[in-house]
């Protein structure tokens, strides 16, 4: 499939996403657009909460595409609003990890853009958290408290990323979770539980081996305390896709979930923080987020 002539293409732009100039973005935009020949409109997050200014340029502008331009983050506030208006979505991974374009195997810019003349659309599902919107991963534990450093940085980037990563290892600790999923209930210790619609991070490391974006499932991903001197085996683990073999690891794959912590624990989706929560409740919506893929994919 090609995207018609024509057609009229709404970007969502994060600026602050990724290491890209601004004017790098907006030059090669203005040559795909000619290229592909689409008309566009940009609409640039200057705040956290916009959800409301991006439905008016929808509804005034009637595009036929929405462009998630950052990273997951970006997706994210896209996601929320695209099924509302049948509107399918392509993700331009211009974020510092873009754990969903690597998930859906979509290539860096600028050949992402190639996409418009070679795709396919697929539905995927999406997860409610706390009521929260959720494409990609979520977690409590390690990686969240990750996040909020990340968050905390004027630096953005990979080796930002594995600096505080590095401080926070040697800060471990772990905590007990009730949890509750589909009609079971369970009490786990861990460090880290991740909320999984895909399978894995923007690094590359794959949380979730046999996780699925289409299967109206979603899983909890458990890394259970483990011995320091395990941490690079298990790492390799996560890098090379078999975390499943790990004793200190455990996947239970589920329709819905509450999981609870008495002290509070810090909570981050799709790499933005939330914030200590005591309780969580996840649900799932299935196939409502419509997305372009490679159309060999």
């Amino acid at each position: 499939m090609r995207l018609p002539s024509g057609s009229s293409v709404l970007i969502i732009y994060n600026a602050r996403a990724g290491a890209y100039a601004d004017e790098q973005f907006r030059q090669l935009l203005d040559e795909k657009s000619k290229q592909y020949e689409f008309k566009f409109r940009i609409f640039e997050l200057k705040m956290p909460d916009c959800e409301g200014l991006i439905r008016k340029q929808i509804e005034t502008y009637h595009p036929d595409l929405l462009v998630a331009a950052g990273g997951d983050g970006t997706l994210n506030i896209v996601a929320k609003i695209a099924p509302h208006y049948q509107l399918p979505v392509m993700i331009l991974p211009y974020g510092s990890a873009n754990g969903m374009a690597r998930e859906l195997a979509i290539p860096n810019i600028p050949a992402a853009y190639d996409l418009l003349n070679d795709y396919k659309i697929k539905p995927i599902d999406l997860l409610k958290i706390n009521n929260f919107t959720c494409v990609h991963l979520a977690d409590v534990g390690l990686n969240a408290k990750i996040v909020r450093r990340f968050e905390q940085d004027t630096q953005r980037g990979l080796i930002t990323y594995a600096r505080h990563l590095w401080t926070e290892i040697f800060l471990i600790r772990s905590k007990r979770f009730l949890i509750r999923y589909d009609g079971k209930q369970a009490r786990r210790k861990a460090v880290s539980i991740t909320f999984a619609n895909a399978s894995k991070y923007g690094t590359g490391a794959v949380i979730n081996p046999t996780g699925k974006i289409d299967d109206g499932r979603f899983e909890l991903c458990i890394v259970k305390p483990f011995p320091f001197f395990k941490i690079i085996p298990l790492a390799w683990k996560m890098f090379r896709g078999t975390l499943q073999t790990s004793e200190y690891f455990e996947v239970i794959s589920c329709e819905q979930a509450y999981l609870s912590q008495k002290k509070g624990i810090m909570l981050q989706i799709d790499g933005e923080v939330i914030g200590r929560v005591k309780h969580i409740n996840i649900s799932l919506e299935p196939l409502v987020l419509k997305l372009l893929l490679p159309a060999n994919s």
